[in-house]
């Protein structure tokens, strides 16, 4: 499966954001989908995930409460939706699939888009 994220952009402090990842090649339907962050000179941060039904989702520390995942099987789509949002959110943004068995590996992994945020 091939991944492509998409929808960053440099926005205010406060502001919100809507990242999509959009994927082809593969039953999309199949993959957990998580989401990643990785800062200039920081380690690749979990941002969070979501379910391959899309009945489950958690979050990571940085994301919980102001950041909402979803996806649309049928468009193979899937969203990362940004509230609130901080500088130190700044990073690139990918979007991961994980496949059955689920083991959180997340072994492909889509080009990222930039989100800056300013203060």
């Amino acid at each position: 499966v091939q991944l492509q994220a998409s929808g960053g952009g440099s926005v205010q402090a406060g502001d919100s954001l809507r990242l999509s990842c959009a994927a082809s090649g593969g039953t999309f339907a199949d993959y957990a989908i998580g989401w990643f962050r990785q800062a200039p000179g920081k380690e690749r941060e979990y941002v969070g995930a979501i379910s391959y039904t899309g009945i489950s989702t958690q979050y990571g520390k940085s994301a919980k409460g102001r950041f909402t995942i979803s996806r649309d099987n049928a468009n193979s789509m899937a969203y990362l939706q940004m509230n609130n949002l901080k500088p130190e959110d700044t990073a690139v943004y990918y979007c991961a699939a994980d496949p059955p068995p689920y083991g959180g590996y997340y072994p492909y992994q889509g080009r990222g888009t930039q989100v800056t945020v300013s203060s």
